[in-house]
């Protein structure tokens, strides 16, 4: 009797073995002269050589698929035990259910589009190395790129993933935060971490991790860089300064792929800032070979309630630049029966007596600053 240890590395035991272990069991069943024995991440395989060679031979080909496509089924299983030679395993990994799929989750969920409009973001990023997403919460920008670059990186079109946001308080001021640099940045980007955890089995994540294989870091680490051989993901891209993404974008390598996703509602910037993302969408609209893509809220894919919410605020935002565009110039009139004037022409050097009619200002006493 011969043994053969097969060890399995980057790969979820739960999702490969199935649970309790059904997979290897359906696989020892069908070579009863044999045994298979499942221990941690080591398969030893007992028996006659010939039988452990064919053996072997449907664990390869299953361990590939789970690459591919992050999950194996008792259906898959059945069919590799089926398959005579490598022409039939290869038409079954060519066969396999996924029509519009982007990748399986970590859970053997399926993870795909879900709107039309997310489905034109999958084949605008295969189409183009740059790529803006935007759109309102809830549409699944971010959701939808991290499967993208997930999918690029476990077909091998990619060496790694970078994912980066602009560490920015949204309306509010968080104070001083413990912990390392890791630690205080963390809570900024807990969404990515989030879609990465339904997607990627948690000991690959963590090889993942620990190897550099997937980056997630502030934008500010980016400084420097050439991202190159990687799927490179800017989120939350409207909180960038221009300086921050004109930095960013031409990091941008020979081979990299790169999405840049933000909401134009959501800018949390000084109010006198300028969002980069704004900036960098006049610049860049007549750029040929860069990708556009523009949600709305028919794509929100949360809760019900945030569709509505979305289209209230939209229609609100509409109604008050239609209400500012309206408004007539302000009037000002002088103290001393010099002729009216409007705040856009006025000049405070040739009237200095002007006050403005409606600001319902009084005057003040000349030590007015004593008295505040």
């Amino acid at each position: 009797m011969v043994e053969k240890v097969i060890t399995l590395e980057n790969v979820s035991l739960i999702d490969f073995l199935g649970a309790d272990n059904q997979n290897i069991r359906q696989l020892a069943a069908a070579f009863p002269g044999s045994k298979i024995i499942s221990r941690g991440n080591e398969i030893k395989i007992q028996g006659q050589t010939p039988v452990i060679t064919r053996i072997n031979e449907i664990l390869s080909g299953l361990i590939e698929h789970y690459h591919q496509y992050g999950q194996i089924t008792d259906r898959t299983v059945s069919e590799y035990i089926g398959a005579v030679d490598d022409e039939q395993q290869e038409r079954i990994m060519a066969t396999a259910p996924i029509a519009d799929v982007i990748v399986f989750g970590a859970k053997g969920g399926v993870i795909k589009a879900k709107t039309p409009n997310q489905q034109k973001l999958v084949d605008t990023v295969m189409k183009h190395d740059l790529t803006f997403a935007l759109g309102p919460a809830g549409t699944g920008k971010t959701y939808v790129s991290v499967a993208l670059a997930v999918r690029a990186l476990k077909n091998k079109e990619v060496k790694k993933i970078i994912i980066s946001r602009p560490v920015v308080e949204a309306g509010e001021s968080l104070g001083f935060l413990p912990g390392d640099m890791k630690e205080k940045v963390d809570p900024y980007l807990r969404p990515i971490y989030d879609a990465l955890e339904d997607m990627i089995a948690p000991e690959k994540l963590k090889f993942y991790q620990e190897n550099k294989i997937i980056e997630i870091a502030p934008l500010a680490y980016m400084r420097g860089r050439t991202l190159n051989n990687a799927f490179v993901l800017l989120d939350e891209a409207q909180n960038t300064t221009p300086s921050q993404l004109k930095m960013f974008l031409t990091r941008m390598g020979p081979s990299a792929k790169v999405m840049v996703n933000g909401d134009r509602s959501q800018i949390d910037l000084p109010t006198k800032q300028k969002s980069g993302l704004m900036q960098a969408l006049d610049i860049l609209k007549g750029v040929q070979g860069i990708g556009f893509v523009e949600m709305s809220a028919d794509d929100v894919v949360r809760h019900k309630l945030v569709k509505e919410i979305v289209q209230a605020y939209d229609k609100f935002d509409v109604q008050q630049q239609r209400e500012q565009a309206n408004r007539p110039p302000r009037e000002y009139t002088p103290r001393n029966g010099a002729p009216r004037f409007t705040r856009e022409t006025a000049d405070p050097a040739r009237h200095p007596d002007a006050r403005p009619e409606d600001d319902g200002m009084q005057d003040l006493p000349v030590n007015h600053e004593q008295q505040l």
